[in-house]
């Protein structure tokens, strides 16, 4: 399996793209004003409690106000509020906990006005960013995430990912972990800490335990709300969370975010900094390695799949519908059934990606093709099951229903990513301009370049794939025209991400 990370950075924001054997399985993007990411800690104040919903809006500084509920404060929530009535005053500076004196834990059915009262100061971290017309999900149960361990303050247990499932393995990490667990902090192993040795723990340990250091020493004298701990960037999350000794490549087009990830990867995998590569040629770097072809054609209502068979993928305000077609594939199979099995076995393949792809979460329903076979039901549940394991986001997936449905549930922390694959329509009250139009105004527009300061220059025109096939098409094609008219070769780039009529020269 070949794993590359390709990150495409411009002014305004940062896309990334995960591509498995050169196929697109996971897309990202970060825009620079998102103040409220997954994992960012507020010193906040709250609002309005409301006893009926056993809960309490809170300012962070988001339009709307987060929404704490009394399940989210933690069991030891009393401790907390102490301890930052503690820091606030500047004068207490021991933030290891390792004097601290905790308070009892909350009733587990207790009322939310019985431990919080309004305008109190909380630390509260976000746990799902705003979407729509909701302010973020908050909780004050916190906790620092690294690269092999999450800790959490004002915590005792020490607990491993469910996805380590060797016991001897388990109980391993569970001796390690009590052995350098610091007083007052909880732990929980992460997948990514299989065969690890307790020095490689311990460094991860204490480097979060820096950051709670860091994160303490800001909130003396702080005024609500402000945030107080950032999460990592969306570039140091994804290597954290996803980079093994799989990745072949980590390729970006920007230099700081270049030396930002070197630093990243000697401090947390040091033998990986050599697939580190700064993209320098001139086609674009989603371009080089296919990933605009792969957005336009993965985002649409409908997604081609192997064979002629293809998904529509339907989005209501309750959940999202996903329906499994056979089109017109033709039918090698000895029987309907197997047919039929083997178009639901590519398409929940497909549709294991689709939701990476997309951050689809909530409810999804997905209707593949109907089976009569138990045996075959079992089979197609077992094939989703395994391609959905690649996937990081916390979901769960019923067996069949007696109507052939599978549903599942996904995790919903962030706005669904949304990429629109249609153009404009150019085709304005009845009219459109011809396209010989177009390669006119190449014509006028190469003329008046080449009597500018930038004759002397390399000249790269970048023009939709359409455009790209007529200017290179023929013996005697346009661009070889233009050769013996202006003496001067003249490269013709097509760009995916282009509309019809768009076209940029570049100059080298």
């Amino acid at each position: 399996m070949k794993l590359e990370l390709i990150i495409r950075s411009n002014s305004s924001d940062i896309d990334f793209a995960l591509l498995k054997d050169g196929k697109l399985i996971e897309f990202n993007n970060e825009t620079n004003n998102n103040n409220f990411s997954v994992g960012d800690i507020f010193l906040a104040k709250t609002g309005k409690i409301l006893t009926g919903l056993n809960a309490s809006f809170v300012n962070v500084g988001y339009p709307k106000d987060g929404f704490l509920h009394y399940h989210d404060l933690g069991p030891q929530v009393n401790s907390l509020n102490k301890f930052i009535k503690k820091i606030s005053t500047g004068n207490y500076k021991d933030y290891t906990l390792k004097n601290f004196r905790f308070e009892k834990e909350i009733n587990k059915n207790g009322s939310i006005d019985q431990v919080l009262k309004t305008k109190q100061n909380v630390l509260v971290q976000i746990v799902k960013e705003p979407i729509s017309t909701k302010g973020p999900r908050i909780s004050s149960e916190l906790s620092i995430a690294g690269r092999f361990l999450v800790l959490v303050p004002f915590s005792k247990r020490v607990s491993i990912s469910q996805k380590i499932e060797d016991p001897k393995e388990k109980e391993r990490l569970k001796r390690l972990a009590k052995s350098i667990k610091p007083i007052g902090f909880g732990v929980i192993l992460r997948t990514v800490a299989q065969g690890k040795k307790v020095a490689e723990l311990d460094r991860d340990l204490k480097n979060s335990l820096e950051r709670w250091k860091e994160m303490c020493g800001q909130i003396a004298n702080t005024k609500t709300p402000t945030k107080v701990l950032s999460e990592l960037n969306r570039a140091s999350s994804i290597l954290r969370d996803v980079l093994n000794d799989s990745f072949t490549s980590i390729v970006t087009n920007d230099k700081k975010l270049f030396e930002e990830i070197n630093d990243y990867l000697q401090e947390i995998f040091p033998k990986k900094q050599s697939i580190l590569k700064l993209h320098k040629a001139k086609i674009p770097v989603f371009e080089k390695y296919g990933i605009e072809r792969q957005i336009k054609a993965a985002f649409g209502k409908t997604v081609s799949m192997n064979k002629g068979a293809y998904l529509v993928i339907e989005h209501t305000e309750a959940l999202h519908v996903i329906d499994v077609n056979s089109g017109n594939r033709s039918n090698k199979a000895n029987s309907q059934e197997e047919n039929a099995l083997e178009v639901n076995l590519i398409a929940a393949t497909e549709i294991a990606r689709q939701l990476r792809l997309r951050d689809m979460g909530g409810i999804i329903v997905v209707d593949f093709i109907d089976l009569h076979s138990s045996e075959n039901r079992q089979k197609l549940y077992d094939h989703l099951k395994s391609e959905m394991s690649l996937d990081r986001t916390k979901h769960k997936i019923l067996p069949p229903s007696k109507f052939g449905l599978i549903q599942i549930t996904r995790q919903r922390v962030r706005s669904e990513t949304n990429i629109k694959t249609k153009e404009p329509n150019p085709n304005i009250n009845g009219e459109v301009e011809a396209p010989i139009v177009l390669i006119d105004k190449l014509d006028v527009e190469l003329n008046r370049i080449l009597n500018s300061r930038h004759k002397n220059k390399s000249i790269t025109l970048n023009v939709h794939p359409f455009v790209a096939s007529y200017l290179k098409k023929g013996l005697f094609s346009k661009q070889v025209k233009w050769l013996f008219k202006y003496k001067k070769w003249i490269k013709v780039l097509p760009r995916d991400a282009y509309q019809y009529l768009q076209y940029k020269y570049k100059f080298y």
